[in-house]
């Protein structure tokens, strides 16, 4: 019944709209400012709130121990080192008890190109062991990863990133090329497609939705070279400490992360790490009980507090921007209605019914939710270029998907309808004998 009358009720809402043009304006101003604010900003959160690895966060964790010396500054408990000294993760990476694993820091790295024309400078690195692109995904447009036997051997090889691979080579297969780091030539091996885990949460101490790194290397590799590296680094230790990255050192400064067959695994991958624990403090490496952690991808985004407060705060106050907006749009839909009361009585003179009058109310609201939801779509784009003009880090990476402009028209569908339904009731009231002896 409904779709048979859906075409005379949209003619009734064009005329109605044709009547007042400057109300109708005003409505769909309301709404679409209202839906741009909400859009603009549910983007942004969907965007630094989502899960970057659905495939498996829940099977993939990060590793934390609490290998620091019990000083004053103890609480039994509390969060232990955020990073993982380089004896333990060795002897996690060796035992395997997980599907792959990975141990892994970064750096600053000098290249020397071959090509005259262009300028030695400094290239982000990562230093990782063999797991790392399986681990996380990471695309390959050329070739592929190093092998553990690769990285026990401390082999010179390279993997690029494609902006890397652009500024060097000027892009397409540079397998075999050669890439010359503080003076050391490393073949390239592989060429990653363009890559941005957003947020960056395999390292959060490079930033937390800062850019992939540019060049890979297996880290025996960039150890024996003896290439910087970047990020925190916390040492304990009562005298001054020679080499902060050698494998004694009382030093944690390695990211740890194991991925699992199946979140099943994780309870018994937790007793593993408290019984490794126990076992370094009964060789009196540790100083402190067992106190591990291995959190899964989300519940360690939580834990580090990834997503910016602004970020939620912004949603809230977008949110009630929209509200303000839909109070103002039922009251001029309630001046609308009023104003045609006439029209209404005519219409249930000659056999209209209520529910007929409160449909024809609402098929306007929604006709009006879909102007104000083209507008909102229109001024999100507009937000979401300026928010990619702002300094934070987290802004390029900010955009409109298809699932968000699915749900802009949804909300404002939803919000006109919701806007609509007290104007249609008072509508639907009209009493048609008391409008016909006024007329």
């Amino acid at each position: 019944m409904l779709s048979s009358m859906l075409p005379y009720y949209l003619d009734l809402a064009r005329r109605s709209f044709r009547r007042s043009p400057g109300l109708s304006v005003l409505m769909v101003l309301a709404l679409g400012l209202g839906i741009g604010a909400c859009m603009t900003t549910l983007s942004v959160y969907h965007g630094l709130a989502a899960d970057p690895i659905p495939s498996k966060s829940a099977r993939l964790l990060n590793v934390q121990l609490d290998a620091e010396r019990r000083d004053g500054d103890y609480r039994p408990g509390a969060e232990p080192t955020l990073q993982l000294t380089r004896y333990d993760a060795e002897a996690l990476l060796r035992e395997k008890r997980g599907a792959r694993q990975v141990m892994m820091t970064a750096g600053y790295v000098p290249l020397q190109p071959d090509d005259a024309k262009i300028k030695p400078f400094f290239s982000s690195a990562r230093y990782a062991s063999a797991d790392f692109f399986p681990m996380f995904e990471a695309p390959f447009a050329f070739g592929g990863a190093w092998d553990a036997q690769t990285d026990a051997e401390a082999a010179r090889v390279v993997v690029i990133s494609h902006s890397l691979n652009e500024r060097l080579f000027g892009g397409g297969d540079s397998r075999g090329r050669m890439v010359t780091a503080k003076g050391a030539p490393l073949r390239v091996i592989g060429v990653l497609k363009p890559w941005r885990p957003t947020p960056h949460y395999f390292d959060l101490t490079q930033g937390k939705y800062n850019k992939a790194a540019d060049l890979y290397l297996p880290f025996q590799t960039a150890m024996q070279l003896k290439l910087g590296s970047s990020g925190n680094m916390n040492c304990w230790s009562d005298g001054n400490v020679p080499d902060r990255r050698g494998v004694n050192a009382p030093c944690a400064w390695l990211q740890y992360w194991v991925e699992l067959a199946s979140p099943a695994e994780v309870p018994a991958y937790r007793d593993y790490l408290r019984d490794y624990s126990k076992a370094q403090l009964e060789a009196g490496r540790f100083q402190r009980p067992p106190n591990a952690r291995a959190r899964p991808v989300m519940d360690w985004l939580s834990q580090q507090e990834v997503l910016p407060e602004d970020v939620k705060l912004q949603v809230w106050l977008a949110f009630g921007f929209l509200l303000v907006c839909l109070t103002n749009t039922v009251g001029l839909l309630l001046a609308t209605a009023l104003r045609r009361s006439g029209e209404i009585g005519v219409r249930r003179a000659l056999g209209a019914t209520r529910k007929d009058i409160f449909v024809q109310f609402l098929v306007e609201a929604g006709a009006l939710g879909v102007a104000g939801g083209v507008l909102g779509l229109l001024l999100a784009w507009g937000g979401l270029w300026l928010v990619r003009l702002s300094p934070n880090n987290y802004a390029e990476v900010v955009q409109m998907d298809w699932p968000m402009l699915g749900l802009s028209l949804a909300l404002s569908l939803a919000a006109s309808l919701a806007a609509g339904l007290l104007p249609a009731w008072r509508a639907a009231g009209v009493t048609p004998a008391l409008q016909l002896k006024t007329q």
